[in-house]
């Protein structure tokens, strides 16, 4: 990339289980172009409304389990106030929980890395029990 360069892709994941995933090598690899910028910014967009993007714990995968529970405890399923159950009781949880936590990232890339502190990942959020495959907009912007 030369001088101030706009790059855009869309990345598939493979439907992932019910829980919160590192996908970080996913996002990486699907941007060999990061390499070449060595000031800029990536921005993700992940287009779903039932999971979610966060920036977390890389090492240890319990943290993940405990965001999966404490994000099922927080937003209990089958709640009798949800109307939205069209596609069953993980439906209006999965919706709220992706709205706590966001769909979107921008995260700063320096000397063709991507600037995560020493423990963080990107994390995917999948919130429904028989998700399938997931987009993300990846827009990366640099010199």
């Amino acid at each position: 990339m030369i001088n101030n360069s706009w790059y855009c892709e869309k990345i598939t994941l493979c439907p992932y289980s019910r829980g919160f995933h590192l996908i970080t090598d996913e996002i990486t690899s699907a941007l060999p172009q990061i390499k070449h910028v060595e000031v800029g910014l990536l921005h993700l967009m992940l287009q779903h409304t039932s999971a979610s993007l966060t920036i977390n714990e890389n090492a240890d995968p319990s943290v993940r389990r405990d965001l999966e529970s404490f994000f099922n405890h927080t937003v209990k399923e089958s709640s009798p106030y949800f109307t939205h159950t069209y596609e069953g009781p993980d439906d209006m949880p999965a919706h709220i929980k992706s709205s706590l936590l966001g769909c979107q990232l921008t995260i700063p890339v320096q000397r063709g890395k991507l600037a995560l502190g020493t423990w963080q990942g990107i994390t995917l959020g999948e919130h429904r029990d028989h998700a399938g495959p997931r987009t993300i907009i990846a827009t990366l912007q640099g010199q």
